[in-house]
Formats: C-alpha cells, structure tokens, sequence
C-alpha cells in the first residue's frame, strides 16, 4: 500500500517519526505544500521561508538516497490543503498519509480538515508525536487540568523522563525505486524576499550541519552554558533554534546529545547540562500552552485581566525601537542584531521585549509580530510564550512590578561593551563606562548619528507600574 509523507516543521530523515512508519508500511513518497498566503497571515518571516527552502533542497537529497521521491504542491492557504492532497492521493494511488503532528489552532485545524477529507476519499491519514517529547494532555495537574506554572510542569516531565525518556527513532533503510522523479525545489517564494548571502551563510542548510552544531555545543560548550548563556559577545549558547523551528533537529536528538554529555543524568551532573535539559522543557512547556489554553493563539492574553491594561498607541517610538534607534545602546544592538541575522540572543530578547511593553508601555503583540517578521527561529509557541512572559500578561510570567533596566542588564551581561561596540560601531570609541549609558552622561557630544535615549528610565517605570497596578485584579479566571 502506498504511502505519502507530508513534510511540514520536521525536514529531516533521521529520527523521524512519521517517515519511519511510511516506510515501514508501504512504498512511500513524500510531500511538502508551498502556502504563500498562509506564511504572510502567520507573519512568517522572508529569511524563515528562505531557510526552509534550502533545508527541503537538502532534505530531497537525503531522500534521494532512500528512494523516497520529493514532491511540491501549491496550496496558497491551508484551506487549500485537503483537496491538494486528496488530488495528489488519488493521481499516485496513495492509501494512507503519515504527518508528524503539529500544534496551533490552524494548525490543527488544517490537519482536521485534511483527515476529514481523505477519508472521504478512502484514504488514512496518522498523525505522529514527533515535535514535542510528550504528547499535549499527556502532562496535566492533579485536577487534570494544563500547567500553568512551568516548575511545576518541569517535575513532571523530569519523573517521566527518569521513568522512560523517549527514544529516537532509527532511520529507515532505502526502498525500491518507485520510477517517480522528485520535483525541482523553489529557491523562492512570491511575497517573501531572498535574505542577502551574510544572513544565508550564518544558516547553512541540511542535518549535517545541525548535527555537527549540536554535537560541537554538547561536547565543547554544554558544560559552561549555565555560566555563558547570558553573555551575548560570547559564543555560549547552541546556535540549534532555527534548526529545532524547521524540524531539521528533533527534540529527542537535542536531548539524547545532553544525556550523552552528561553520563545520562537529568537532574544532576553537569550544571550547563541540566540548565539546558530545563531551556528544552521550556519549549516543551509553550507548546502543552498553546494547545492547553488556545487564546493564546488567538492574540490574546493568557491573563484576561492585562487586556485592560491602556497599551499606548506611538508609532514613532515603536518605529524607534524596531529600528535600534532607542538611545539604549544594549537595546539598539540587540535589535540591529535580529535585523541583520535573523536571530537574537536570548538574554535580550527579555531585556528588548520588556523595554517595549514596560518602558514604552506598548502592546506586546507589536513585538510578537515583528519578532515573527523577522526571525529565522520564529515559532508560535515560543515566541508567544517569551512576550507575554516578559510583559506579564502570560503565564508563569514575570511579576508586574519587576522591570529590566537595560542598563544594569548591560553593564551586568557585556561588561567591557564587546557586543555593543559589534553591531553600534558608532560607539565603538566610548569607555567601558559610558558605552552602556552615553547619553544621560552627556558622552554623545562628538558621537555622529547615535540618538539621545527616548524616556526617562525612572518616568516610564513608574508609569508601567501604574498601569498595572490600577488593573482591577491580576488573576482572573482564562478564557
């Protein structure tokens, strides 16, 4: 019987779920749907849609390897999905589709939608747990509800993983020529433009280059995370999130490299290992989220009550702050960086995103959206999470009253100024002093092109605190 495997976040063969159960129950082709529109409403960014088309080029070469034929469809939005996929069945024969599950509203939505239709038709369609370690529903509270508090759900997961980690998933041998030939691969798509060479080249495609970042930071660099992860002129983070977003990494891999490192330990060992093992679940945690408490995928608050907060409306200074013209020196290098690669150390994503919705008192979904626009990483989950975390309105969120001053966070996690001289080179010749704060000091005089700071560190604290403290209650109860 003849199977077909629609790829979508999971670009890879080794460790694959759905591909291994394709393979193992019949001649198998592959599949992967080119959705324009659908990319543009989720905000996706052009260097994210760039990196997926290169990853399914390199994706279609280890296919090749096992016979398996790559095929492109066009389905502008995934509404469009179920008669493009009931058509392509039907033309090859197919009796049984196999995905890998995925976890949005539309998401999910679509995949219902296409399962509905197949059978219709007479066709299967499985869906695989393959993108999370466990199962959404499958980690609840005594009441049996969805966590909320990610400690909580951590110790959870720790007990199951100490029980029965998941193992990953061999890769299958080559099958039969099937005498089908793969279908060239776009090196673009309408509406999202090609991101330059610098920013490809920071994101070179395909599973031998994740797995050899993955191997290197699990063998080189994991025992010294939890000190260096904070530190952006420093190389101490994983560089893997673009490659974990497009399925080019499964999340076992990721977990079985820090077991690996750390003589097969969890909890304890290697305190780089486990601080990792817990960025992981936080992953995990985002995601059990977005299928828990739906709204969040709705752009609304988890916390209904912060959706009265009085957001203010200022496009200068939003188009101030998208531009790394705030006058904050760590601020405006941490946004020069995302423009420029795609990505942002993870440090300032908090620091940048809490200077928005607490400095600027602007509304955190301004941030989601341009995060999305332009991250080579963007994924719903944990974009979503990390906004609403930093501006209290998510759960397991950061207390109101405690905002990041950009900077003591400066002075704190770039001491000698290193990041900010990279990508503020206008700077480059300030002290170690007033390269964090040069223009409440007055060392901007003689600085070409480098703006005042625009608010009052102190005045936009308190006009923050203010606002949430006039809510008339912080908790109430999710919608």
């Amino acid at each position: 019987m003849r199977q077909l495997i629609w790829f979508r976040n999971d670009l890879r063969v080794q460790d694959n779920t759905a591909l291994s159960a394709a393979m193992q129950a019949g001649p198998t082709l592959a599949v992967f749907l080119i959705s324009p529109g659908q990319w543009q409403t989720h905000d996706d960014a052009p260097c994210k849609v760039d990196f997926w088309l290169r990853n399914l080029a390199a994706l279609q070469r280890e296919l090749h390897r096992l016979n398996v034929p790559l095929l492109i469809r066009h389905a502008e939005y995934w509404a469009d999905a179920p008669d493009v996929l009931a058509a392509l069945c039907h033309e090859q024969s197919i009796n049984s589709v196999q995905v890998n599950a995925e976890y949005g509203l539309n998401e999910a939505q679509r995949d219902r939608d296409v399962a509905s239709r197949l059978d219709a038709s007479g066709v299967a369609f499985h869906s695989h747990l393959d993108q999370l370690l466990f199962q959404p529903g499958s980690i609840l509270t005594r009441t049996g509800s969805y966590f909320q508090v990610y400690s909580q759900f951590r110790k959870v997961c720790y007990q199951r993983l100490n029980t029965a980690p998941p193992a990953s998933v061999g890769l299958p041998s080559a099958q039969s020529h099937l005498g089908l030939p793969s279908d060239p691969i776009p090196t673009s798509v309408q509406g999202f433009e090609t991101p330059d060479g610098a920013l490809q080249a920071l994101w070179p495609a395909g599973e031998d280059e994740a797995c050899e970042r993955l191997e290197r930071f699990a063998t080189e660099q994991l025992d010294d995370y939890k000190r260096d992860r904070d530190l952006p002129a420093k190389p101490g983070t994983s560089q893997i999130s673009a490659y974990l977003a497009a399925g080019v990494l499964s999340p076992r891999q990721c977990l079985h490299a820090a077991l690996r490192s750390n003589r097969g330990e969890f909890e304890t060992g290697s305190a780089g290992a486990v601080t990792w093992i817990n960025e992981l679940l936080w992953r995990e945690f985002y995601k059990h989220i977005v299928v828990g408490y739906p709204q969040v995928s709705r752009h609304k608050a988890f916390r209904a009550a912060t959706e009265a907060l009085p957001w203010r409306h200022d496009p200068q200074e939003l188009a101030a702050w998208q531009q790394g013209r705030t006058g904050f020196p760590l601020i405006d290098a941490a946004m020069r960086q995302l423009l420029a690669t795609g990505w942002m150390h993870n440090r300032l994503r908090m620091v940048v995103a809490m200077f928005l919705t607490k400095n600027l008192l602007i509304d955190w979904r301004e941030g989601e959206r341009f995060f999305m626009r332009h991250l080579i990483d963007g994924d719903l989950a944990a974009n979503n999470g990390g906004w609403q975390w930093s501006a209290s309105t998510g759960t397991d969120a950061v207390p109101w009253f405690r905002l990041f001053n950009p900077v003591t966070q400066s002075r704190r996690f770039d001491p000698d100024g290193r990041f900010i001289r990279y990508w503020l080179p206008e700077l480059a010749e300030l002290d170690n002093r007033s390269i964090h704060d040069p223009g409440s000091s007055g060392d901007l005089f003689g600085v070409a092109d480098y703006p005042q700071p625009m608010v009052d560190l102190a005045e936009s604290r308190q006009r923050a605190l203010n606002a949430f403290r006039n809510l008339s209650s912080a908790e109430v109860p999710h919608v």
